[in-house]
Order: structure tokens, then C-alpha cells, then sequence
């Protein structure tokens, strides 16, 4: 069946949305939203775009999200908040999330030999000295198994976990493990399987009774046909028909791909990632998981992103982010957080060719970036005290001179000798006559005190973390 999108009534109703908090109060918050909302609409019209559902979140709060078009377009059933969609790889953060659970519960350590809990996993490796796949090696892409395990995306027929074990057999390894980061959906198959092998819980039911339930996600399912689920749509044809994709039930490869939920129960899983302590209540994971989580734990070849455990990572305008994105059937999915921010961005979308990343990016550019403003938090400083100017001046040791200036009401640090100027390092006042060295990068002694040691009313002495340069006197 081919659905074919009338433009003027895709934009006939009023999308609908939720706003929430004094945030959403803050009028640049209230701006960036028109603005994006206005770019989103024109998207949908000159696009041809069934609906989009976005929000954004900071910290603990849903502070924004709205639907635009429809869910169902034949309808005419606007998008909400609370529409159901296909979330694809986003299942991978749930399928690592859960690995990291049981690690943190002792029944697995993440260098594990993956065939010490499923025997049969077995296949042709890249190279016959090759050292077996490990747990960490399916979450992080780094196994070099092949991307998938049959011609699902193709026909939608997907494997049922019985077919998945017997066609391991057959798979050839295009690269060694650790050899290269490559994406892998039949890698995080196997990582559900060996949740399931480990908890003696189907994947589905484990992602109930320990992710959905703890946060609260009741709108969230596996391969579970839904009545609020929104339409799903092919890609635009060159006649501006749209197909309309069946349900398609991902079988053996959920934990790879089989996700259904909606941007409010995922706005509760981005806020998840922001808490600390130990696991408990609704923290899913303690404090020191979720950082593995996010930390980069292989690199694309190019060097431009990485891969943490579940997540991706990317730099940006000197900014980290984590999330993922996801591809089914008649939906596409971007969520993408800035942890030193506390601010995420959701989008969801009916159809294969809306590019979520991109609207993600706009999001965050925009609503995300006005909420990022609004909720920092007013970093506590002590004051310039014009006295510390007695600590400039020229101090040496063995290893060279270095220059401490003043800088428009600050003390920085500098080698006067070398190569180039580059980035003087800051002596961050902590108090009581005490600095703290800050620097780019992780070098020196990038966070420690640095104090003064005065006599007759003489700065002697700069002392760094544990390393000290006399003053010279002139």
C-alpha cells in the first residue's frame, strides 16, 4: 500500500506538546523552541515528512517536547508525546546497560571469552592466531564479526534466535578483534543472548524487570505490536508516495534492534544517565559504570568519533557527546547528550529518510543550547585579590624558567623558551593565598595546588603539586 502525503494537511493541526518547569519559562528557552519548531515545520512541508516527535532534556527534566505531522497520515492522527516508535539500535544502550548490571553484580566480567557462557558461538575468525571474542569486544564494535546475520533488512524476515546459533557456523570475520572499530548488529545479538544465558531471563523480560520498571518506562516494549504506534513510512518516492511498512518483529535480534518507546520514556532513560551514587531505586548503574559507559573505548579509524560500551562518543566545537542512533522499517531515531551540560535532545521519526541526526544537531543547537544556559549552574569564585600580584615574576628549577603574569585579573603560568606561546595555564584561586593548576590537557600536574612560599615579605618559592621553582630576584 502506498500512502501518498498531502503537505497542506500535514500541517493543518496544531502539533501538540509538553512544557514543563521554569526552564521552559526562560525566554530565550521559549525562543530557540519557536524558532526550531518553525524550521521543523518547514522540513516537514518541503520534505514531504510524515512527523517527527523531539524533546529535550536537562538533567532530571523533561523540559520540552512536541510532535509535529502525523503518526498516522491517512488519519490525520497528529504526533504526541506519548506516540510509540520503533527505537532501532537505541536497543544497544539498553543491551549494554544491562551487561554492565550483571557485571556489577559479579555473574560476568566484561574480558570474559564470550563462548565461556554460549559453547556454541563459533565462527570463521579473520586470522587462525586470532584471540577470542570477548564480552567488551561485542559492546564496543571492536570484535570484527560481520555486521548482521542474514538478509533481514532486506526482506524483514529477521532470524529467531535458534536460526541466529545456527548460522554462527557459517559467518566469516572480515577483521580481527580490537583490528578496527565495525559496527555489528550481530554482535549485540550475541550480547543479548549471553543476558539471557546469565540472568535465565528472556531479553525482553530483563529489560522489564530491571530498566523499564526501575525508571518508569511504561510505554516501553519489545517487538510488541502497539495501538499508539506511529505509522511507519518507507522513503519518499520520486512521485511523493510514501510505502506503509508493516510490522516488522526483529525475533532473535531484539537486543540489537527490537526497542519500542517514546521520547518521554527515553527522556527517562537520558536522565538516568546523570545520576550518581550506587546502583539502587532508579539509578540504574553506579556512578563509576556509567562513566565506562561513556568513556571511549575504541576509536573510529578515522578519528573523528568513538565507541564507548553501548554509546557512541563524538567531539563537536570542543564538546563530548554520547547516544545513538536507530534505523528500522519506517523509522529513524537520533538521541545525542552532553554530559557536562546535563542536556539531552530526542528526535523520533515515522520514516527511513528524515535524517533524526541532523535534527538532532539543529535541536541542540538551538532548545539545547538555550536550556544548557539557563540551568548552569553560578560557579562559585574567589575573587581577585589585587595582592597576588606579588606572585609574578620569573621562577627556576632544573628543568628550565617559567613566567608567572598577570592577565586581566588572573595569575597564569607560561615557559617563556618555548617553541611557541600556546596556551597559558591558569592559577585558579581555591583560597587562602592557594591555586589550582588548570590546564587543557591532562599533562603536568593538571588539577593540583600550587601555593607560595613567602619569607621577609619575599615570594622564594612556587611550589606545583609536588615539585617546586625558586623565585628569582632581580
Amino acid at each position: 500500500m502506498r500512502q501518498f502525503l498531502v503537505i497542506a494537511l500535514l500541517l493543518a493541526l496544531a502539533p501538540l506538546h509538553v512544557v514543563a518547569g521554569a526552564v521552559a519559562d526562560d525566554p530565550e528557552v521559549k525562543a530557540q523552541i519557536r524558532l526550531f519548531s518553525a524550521w521543523i515545520e518547514g522540513q516537514i512541508e518541503i520534505r514531504g515528512l510524515p512527523g517527527i516527535v523531539a524533546g529535550v532534556v536537562a538533567d532530571q527534566e523533561l523540559v520540552w517536547a512536541q510532535g509535529f505531522g502525523h503518526a498516522n497520515v491517512e488519519e490525520q492522527l497528529p504526533m504526541q508525546p506519548d506516540t510509540r516508535f520503533r527505537m532501532a539500535s537505541h536497543s544497544k544502550l539498553f543491551t549494554a546497560t544491562a551487561i554492565m548490571q550483571l557485571r556489577e553484580e559479579g555473574k560476568l566480567r566484561l574480558d570474559d571469552p564470550v563462548n565461556e557462557y554460549l559453547p556454541w558461538f563459533e565462527f570463521e575468525q579473520a586470522s587462525p592466531d586470532d584471540p577470542p571474542v570477548t564480552i567488551e569486544h561485542l559492546l564496543t564494535h571492536s570484535s570484527g564479526l560481520p555486521r548482521e546475520a542474514s538478509s533481514h533488512w532486506s526482506d524483514f524476515d529477521f532470524p529467531t534466535g535458534d536460526q541466529v546459533r545456527e548460522l554462527m557456523k557459517g559467518r566469516v570475520a572480515p577483521f580481527s578483534p580490537e583490528v578496527r572499530w565495525k559496527y555489528s548488529n550481530l554482535a549485540y545479538t550475541i550480547a543479548g543472548m549471553v543476558i539471557e544465558e546469565v540472568s535465565g531471563l528472556s531479553w525482553a523480560d530483563y529489560l522489564q524487570k530491571h530498566i523499564f520498571d526501575p525508571l518508569g518506562m511504561a510505554a516501553s516494549s519489545v517487538d510488541r505490536p502497539d495501538p499508539k504506534m506511529a505509522v511507519g513510512y518507507g522513503s519518499r518516492m520520486p512521485d511523493g508516495s510514501r510505502d506503509v511498512v508493516p510490522f516488522v518483529d526483529a525475533r532473535g535480534m531484539a537486543a540489537a534492534t527490537g526497542l519500542t518507546s517514546t521520547v518521554e520514556d527515553m527522556a527517562r532513560f537520558v536522565s538516568a544517565q546523570f545520576r550518581q551514587g550506587a546502583r539502587g531505586d532508579d539509578r540504574l548503574l553506579s556512578t563509576a559504570s556509567l562513566r565506562e559507559m561513556h568513556r571511549v573505548r575504541m576509536l573510529e579509524n578515522t578519528w573523528t568519533s568513538g565507541q564507548g560500551i553501548g554509546f557512541s562518543v563524538s567531539r563537536t566545537d570542543g564538546k563530548i557527546y554520547v547516544g545513538h542512533g536507530g534505523g528500522y522499517p519506517g523509522y529513524t531515531t537520533g538521541t545525542r547528550i552532553e554530559l557536562d551540560s546535563k542536556v539531552g535532545a530526542i528526535v523520533l521519526t515515522n520514516t527511513n529518510d528524515s535524517n533524526p541526526g541532523q535534527i538532532v544537531t539543529e535541536l541542540l543547537s538551538t532548545v539545547g543550547k538555550a536550556v544548557a544556559k539557563a540551568t548552569k549552574a553560578e560557579e562559585k569564585t574567589v575573587p581577585w585579590d589585587p595582592a597576588w600580584s606579588r606572585f609574578a615574576g620569573t621562577y627556576q628549577n632544573r628543568w628550565g624558567t617559567t613566567r608567572v603574569l598577570v592577565m586581566n585579573e588572573k595569575l597564569v603560568s607560561m615557559r617563556p623558551w618555548a617553541r611557541s606561546i600556546g596556551e597559558p595555564l591558569t592559577l585558579e584561586p581555591v583560597g587562602d593565598g592557594t591555586f589550582r593548576f588548570v590546564a587543557p590537557t591532562g599533562g603536568g600536574p593538571v588539577g593540583e595546588i600550587v601555593r607560595f612560599v613567602e619569607k621577609d615579605g619575599k615570594v622564594m618559592r612556587m611550589i606545583t603539586g609536588d615539585s617546586y621553582a625558586d623565585r628569582v630576584h632581580e
